[in-house]
């Protein structure tokens, strides 16, 4: 699927989107190493690294199980091909003194931003998900305290855009929409 906008932009940024449709093959060992390896050299504040990622691949363990069972209905009705499943989490504190960390989500998006361009050059692809119970994932998986469930992410290899629902469908194949540059840069 290729970007509507006419500006250049790096392949691996313009390649970048996030499908519903994964193919069953199974992700290589290094490359899902090279993932969270991306995600680990992201800039942080006070290199403090607040990201932590609990990954499961499909068909290899409980907590692959576990990482489902915290989407809603509606990912799970898709997400059910992707062989890798991620939940992203911060820390919410720093280490040194305890005191709240309030730029950790950002770090994070920055960590899932180098994972992301990490996935484009491997013909990977992701997506992010907001739809998941952080109760629940707290529950499943003994969370302590300071340590916040952000989003799930589906990786994967492109997958045919036919084993999806028609509404899926009709959202996998059409054109992608960004709002225009004079929407997001303010002038106040």
């Amino acid at each position: 699927m290729k970007s509507t906008d006419s500006h250049s932009l790096h392949p691996l940024l313009e390649k970048r989107w996030s499908p519903r449709a994964f193919a069953p093959q199974p992700i290589e060992e290094e490359k899902i190493e090279a993932l969270f390896n991306a995600a680990r050299w992201a800039a942080s504040a006070n290199n403090e690294q607040p990201w932590r990622f609990i990954y499961a691949v499909k068909g290899e363990s409980e907590r692959y199980k576990k990482l489902f069972q915290c989407l809603v209905e509606f990912n799970q009705n898709w997400v059910k091909t992707a062989p890798l499943l991620i939940m992203t989490l911060v820390k919410t504190n720093y280490e040194k003194n305890n005191k709240p960390n309030r730029w950790a989500f950002h770090d994070l998006g920055l960590a899932v931003g180098n994972l992301t361009a990490q996935a484009s050059a491997l013909d990977l692809y992701v997506h992010n998900m907001g739809g998941f119970s952080v109760e629940t994932a707290k529950e499943l998986f003994h969370l302590p305290p300071g340590l916040e469930p952000v989003t799930m992410i589906a990786a994967g290899y492109l997958g045919d855009p036919a084993q999806l629902n028609e509404d899926l469908r009709k959202s996998e194949t059409g054109p992608r929409k960004r709002k225009a540059l004079k929407e997001i840069i303010l002038e106040l």
